[in-house]
């Protein structure tokens, strides 16, 4: 959390605490392997990683940062306040694409919301086994829950003390609850600096090699306890971490007699604060675990004598043991392997195919087995060579609190291996994990797959491709009649890309050059690009840029400009990945510039088609409405209309299947059938099957649903007809609702015999009658009669043409569907009231 205890910027040792205790609580309370915490960030609609247990934080950079309208379980969670329970593989797949693509392993999770007094502060969640259905971890959701709710009040109590309860820094990686460790194997202790007081317990004290009766009782006391070379500097840790947070984890110190140690340390509660609550020099207690990496903890040194390297890697990726022939093959030194991260320890084993492998071995009990190439011998890393050929083959174990690796020399990688070039790679100026080259294609892929517009093109290009790079700046241009048009930009200054708009392609720019020549362009710095391109304007002095073809099928479609902060490299991997996904976003574009052509057409087509003023009638009221859906295509075949019929009005909506220019044109077709049959009076029935004949004739294999109400407004006397169509609803005088259950017939189009029966109501004066489509009361994952007894408690509140216009009635009814960003359907309404008396009315809306 952004405030108050360590330097500007970072966590406060209140609520580091405070969020670490939630997600231990978290995972005792449903045995999850791993955990963690999102909470908002001072980026508004971007949640980030608090706190990760269990995992290590570098293993998992590309989920640090979430968008809370990413189709991600998280962000789900976030926004609609409902926890999310994915029992396995198959159902996160089912439900959660592009997250599958990122993690495809055979894991489970929950995921909660962490709110308090309708605040939501953001999500709570575990990694489980997989199980066979979400019914079997239901008792842990609640459980979850139970926690995440605790951590909503303690949060909504640091805010009401004036903390601020974001989280802009990197997440803390912390070590879960161990699952039967080895007794005297994890020992702990802690420090009291009001009083000076250590108390240790029994383990800790036995690591130390002290005896069990005589613990040492000061921070000088326990400062002896360890070689004279750490004794100095470890008082100074444990008061750093008293004033602020947690120094680095973890710490090497070594016992009296060499043996190694690891000392992780971080801030207790606040209870017992030396001096005044609000200094700003308070030092906080401090509590402590000793670990023992030795091979005593690990059968006694048996695996010394293998043949076969052998290493062990705790939840955090840290090396807590390695036999000598592990060291020998990975080329490191036994003592330098022990007590560090593994990518620390042995750099160059952080490539894509190591780390998805060791991602799959923290996620699931599978074992895992893979080939990877040591450094080439002119490498500055490279590694003296024990034996012929290049290749080691590796093998990873689960356990429930470690990962045993084994490693032997291989020759020659088996012919269904995909190997990663070795080497190590350039650092990203986010220090972003290596392992986004080789996943984020996938992610990419499937993104925009569920992309329509270039729009949603762009947005997806700049949530998946540029954080993956950690890319700052995106500009997207699209190829319109030779010139180069500005569809996107994010990170550049305002008004920056103003001269380069609709430039030709006979201009010497980059972004033009790198579509005209089909090669795309990469500069390691500014002054690199200022010295190809001399005069160009440049929008910062330091940082790096990639220009990329957008070409689909050969054919120009625009270009895309990637911009970085700092200077970078870009390794042979990278600008094959990024040239790849310059072909698939070209793809996207060119499908979304189709779809926008024929979206434009649709939208006019049905806009046209649509009533733009109702009949009417001195004794009845009516007010239609409709709202487009945002995803898909966005325009559809729903359609309501008022029909003068005699000396009565005919009510009719109705809904065609699809979207699109054809969906528009069939409701077209469908509409004027119906005006036509309503015009010269025809009874419902009649009116019902000519249309449905005509169905059958325009379009075999097209239908549609429709209701037909004849209305006498003298008498209030309605007949009704049903095809396939949602049930009316009918609101009376007094507030009642109900839904007008019709008979029906099935849908148009179908069945050339189809009979539509006819049902007889009675429209009481000030009585409200509604006729929908599904896009109003439908929603993904919610059965469809929930939808429909909601619209009802909202017609049941709306008053009647006396105190309330009916158009705004239909304002009330559609106000939830309008406020919504992700309607899937489009919506009609049509309403209608009668009076007994011929007093003017209201206008029609």
């Amino acid at each position: 959390m952004t405030g108050s205890a360590g330097d500007e910027g970072e966590p406060s040792g209140a609520s580091s605490v405070l969020l670490t205790g939630a997600v231990a609580d978290a995972l005792r309370v449903t045995d999850g392997r791993a955990g963690g915490v999102y909470l908002c960030s001072a980026t508004p609609g971007l949640l980030r990683l608090a706190v990760l247990s269990g995992l290590p934080g570098p293993l998992f950079r590309p989920w640090w940062r979430m968008n809370v309208d990413r189709p991600f379980p998280v962000a789900d969670v976030f926004r609609t306040g409902v926890p999310v329970v994915l029992a396995n593989a198959t159902e996160v797949m089912r439900r959660y694409a592009q997250f599958a693509a990122g993690l495809p392993f055979q894991f489970g999770s929950l995921y909660v919301p962490v709110v308090a007094d309708g605040r939501s502060f953001g999500v709570l969640t575990v990694l489980l086994p997989a199980v066979g259905d979400a019914a079997e971890v239901l008792a842990e959701r609640e459980r979850l829950s139970v926690v995440a709710a605790a951590l909503g009040v303690a949060l909504l109590r640091l805010e009401a003390a004036g903390e601020a309860v974001t989280w802009d820094d990197e997440p803390l990686c912390v070590r879960p609850p161990t699952a039967g460790a080895a007794p005297g194997r994890v020992g702990r202790f802690s420090w009291d600096p009001a009083t000076d007081a250590v108390t240790m317990d029994r383990q800790a004290r036995a690591l130390l090699g002290l005896p069990p009766g005589e613990p040492p009782a000061t921070l000088d006391a326990l400062a002896r306890a360890v070689d004279p070379t750490d004794a100095h500097r470890l008082p100074g840790l444990l008061r750093r971490t008293a004033q602020g947070p947690p120094s680095p984890l973890p710490i090497q110190v070594r016992t009296t007699e060499g043996g190694l140690r690891l000392l992780e340390l971080w801030q207790a509660t606040g209870v017992g604060v030396a001096g005044p609550a609000d200094a700003s020099d308070a030092l906080r207690p401090v509590a402590g675990v000793l670990l023992d990496p030795g091979q005593g903890a690990l059968a006694d040194g048996a695996a010394d004598l293998l043949p076969e390297g052998v290493f062990c890697l705790d939840r955090l990726g840290l090396v807590v043991y390695a036999n000598p022939r592990a060291g020998h093959l990975l080329g490191v030194a036994r003592d330098r392997l022990v007590g560090r991260s593994l990518w620390e320890a042995v750099p160059w084993l952080t490539q894509p195919t190591c780390e998805e492998h060791l991602r799959g071995a923290l996620l699931t009990p599978e074992p895992a087995h893979f080939h990877v190439r040591l450094p080439a011998a002119d490498d500055p890393l490279a590694v003296p060579r024990p034996y012929e050929g290049d290749w080691l083959r590796v093998s990873l174990y689960p356990g429930a609190d470690l990962v045993t690796c084994t490693a032997v020399p291989a020759n020659r990688v088996p012919d269904d291996a995909a190997p990663e070039p070795a080497g190590p790679e350039p650092p990203l100026p986010d220090a972003a994990a290596a392992t986004a080259p080789l996943y984020r294609p996938i992610v990419l892929a499937i993104a925009l797959t569920e992309a329509v517009t270039a729009r949603q093109v762009s947005a997806v290009v700049m949530k998946e491709l540029l954080p993956a790079f950690g890319g700052r700046r995106l500009a997207i241009y699209l190829l319109q009649e030779r010139h180069l048009y500005l569809a996107w930009e994010s990170g550049f200054p305002e008004g920056f890309l103003a001269p380069f708009e609709g430039v030709g392609l006979d201009a010497r720019l980059p972004g033009v050059e790198t579509l005209t020549t089909g090669r795309p362009l990469f500069f390691d710095s500014m002054q690199q690009l200022a010295a190809a391109y001399p005069g160009i304007a440049l929008d910062a002095t330091e940082g790096a840029r990639a220009f990329l073809p957008l070409i689909a099928s050969g054919r120009p479609v625009g270009s895309c400009i990637l911009g970085f902060d700092g200077r970078r490299g870009f390794t042979s991997e990278e600008r094959t990945v990024l040239t790849a996904l310059a072909g698939l976003i070209a793809h996207a574009m060119e499908k979304a510039q189709r779809y926008d052509t024929e979206a434009a057409l649709a939208r006019g087509l049905q806009q046209a088609l649509l009533p733009r003023r109702l009949s009417q009638h001195p004794r009845v009221e009516t007010a239609g409405r409709y709202l487009p859906g945002t995803e898909g295509m966005d325009v559809g075949g729903d359609w309501y209309d008022v029909v003068e019929a005699g000396d009565g009005l005919a009510l009719v909506i109705g809904d065609v299947q699809g979207h699109g220019v054809q969906a528009a044109a069939t409701m077209g077709q469908l509409r004027s059938a119906v005006r036509a049959f309503a015009l010269g009076d025809r009874p419902p029935e009649e009116v019902m099957g000519g249309t449905n004949h005509l169905l059958i004739d325009l379009d075999p294999g097209q239908f549609a649903s429709c209701c037909y109400v004849r209305l006498d407004p003298a008498t209030g006397l309605a007949r009704a007809a049903r095809a396939g169509h949602l049930p009316p609803l009918l609101r009376h005088p007094d507030g009642r609702t109900e839904v007008v259950e019709l008979p029906g017939g099935v849908v148009l189009g179908v069945d050339p015999r189809a009979h539509y029966p006819v049902t007889e109501l009675r429209l009481e004066p000030g009585a409200i009658l509604a006729l929908y489509t599904d896009g109003l009361v439908e929603r993904p994952g919610h059965d469809i009669d929930e939808g429909i007894m909601a619209l009802r408690t909202v017609l049941a509140g709306a008053e009647g043409p006396v105190g309330r216009p009916l158009a705004e009635v239909a304002d009330r009814l559609t106000a939830t569907a309008r406020q919504a960003a992700d309607r899937p359907d489009d919506i009609a309404l049509l309403l209608a009231t009668r009076r007994a008396d011929d007093g003017n009315l209201p206008g029609h809306g």
